[in-house]
């Protein structure tokens, strides 16, 4: 128990592959411990799958080693593995019933009659599954097939289960359901989940840990709340849920850094390790961090704008703003018609504010600025 405890249940070492000329992951590392729900997040083409398929045996890397509670399984075939695989599509048999679909894989490997209908019954409890054991997979839900796939996995005992996009294709409503069930039945049973997908709110809702990837490495490796309260790439800024984005040059660094972005605005920002007068940054604000000014005269980050748009989300409205410059940003407010941005009507002259500690500094991505923005900063005079 002590061992498992402290040794990782899974780890990858500078783990690369390459199809051809496409290199697919770019020396990946990481470290998973026991019993701890770790999610690869990505875009289409990032990567991230095939990392899933190297660790569960399908695919072999082409340099790195993976190692599986501390056992070296790089070369080890699939099915030597004491890992399982959950997939998008769940490829029941169709004409097996839901008891002989989870129990198929016992079947195959042996496993004593007695031993089989104890992990049969207990797995199908786990998943709620045991007043449907004798139906056919046409007979069932969409979540309860998902159950099915997920019970046919857990009841050959892995010590990482492996999930590829296994509630994609779900509808919202469901997925999202599914969503909590499926982190239920991950704290009950104590598996290692390595869990692959594209849905950032999806990773942020079930996940212990997160890794960003794109272009076939890892951006950024951390909690939920790091990962979405201090990106460290603009990329991952971006891709984990909403933000407004300026692009300027440091101005001065003190207890908050100031930025000046193209159109002369003045950023105050929180600190950064890397600011230094003159470098070309961006700024990341989310929008739930923008709040209505209710007429303060002067403050940090006050902007003067006009309301173009109202996206009613229900428990939320985002309010469209357009600032000075053609600059347009957005601002994240509970449905509440006591809020003072209630009363705005489109064409309203508005301000809006956000605390300096609330504008996050990156290193800037060239590629996303407008390059008549760049011309722009670059003939601006910085002190010298």
């Amino acid at each position: 128990m002590s061992e498992r405890s402290t040794t990782p249940d899974l780890v990858l070492r500078e783990v690369s592959k390459s199809f051809g000329e496409v290199l697919a992951v770019d020396s990946v590392s990481i470290e998973v411990a026991a019993g701890e729900f770790y999610s690869l997040l990505g875009p289409s083409g990032c990567g991230k799958t095939t990392t899933l398929r190297m660790i569960a045996g399908f695919e072999h890397p082409d340099g790195g080693t993976i190692l599986l509670s501390g056992s070296d399984v790089t070369k080890t075939p699939p099915n030597k593995r004491k890992v399982n695989t959950v997939f998008q599509h769940y490829a029941l048999f169709p004409h097996l019933s839901v008891e002989d679909n989870v129990a198929y894989g016992l079947k195959q490997a042996g496993v004593g009659k007695q031993e089989l209908h104890t992990r049969l019954d207990q797995t199908l409890a786990t998943v709620r599954l045991e007043e449907l054991r004798g139906r056919k997979p046409r007979e069932l839900s969409g979540g309860q097939q998902q159950r099915v796939a997920l019970a046919r996995a857990l009841v050959n005992e892995p010590t990482v289960l492996l999930l590829d996009e296994p509630l994609a294709a779900l509808d919202l409503k469901l997925r999202k359901q599914m969503q909590i069930e499926l982190k239920k039945l991950q704290e009950r049973v104590g598996i290692t989940f390595i869990y692959v997908t594209h849905d950032q709110e999806e990773a942020l809702t079930l996940s212990d840990r997160i890794a960003v990837m794109n272009d076939g490495r890892i951006l950024q490796e951390g909690s939920p709340n790091e990962i979405y309260e201090r990106p460290r790439t603009r990329f991952v800024a971006d891709f984990i849920g909403q933000t407004n984005f300026f692009e300027g040059l440091v101005e001065e660094v003190g207890e908050a850094v100031t930025v000046k972005d193209a159109d002369g605005m003045l950023l105050r920002c929180a600190p950064s390790d890397f600011a230094q007068p003159g470098a070309l940054v961006a700024v990341a604000v989310r929008p739930e961090k923008i709040i209505p000014a209710n007429g303060a005269d002067s403050a940090p980050n006050l902007v003067e704008a006009t309301l173009i748009r109202r996206t009613y989300l229900g428990d939320l409205v985002h309010y469209h703003v357009l600032a000075a410059g053609g600059r347009e940003l957005t601002m994240q407010r509970q449905n509440d018609p006591n809020d003072a941005s209630a009363q705005w009507r489109i064409g309203d002259r508005v301000q809006v504010m956000w605390d300096p500690s609330a504008a996050l500094l990156l290193e800037a991505d060239a590629r996303a600025i407008d390059q008549d923005e760049l011309r722009l900063m670059s003939d601006t005079e910085m002190p010298g």
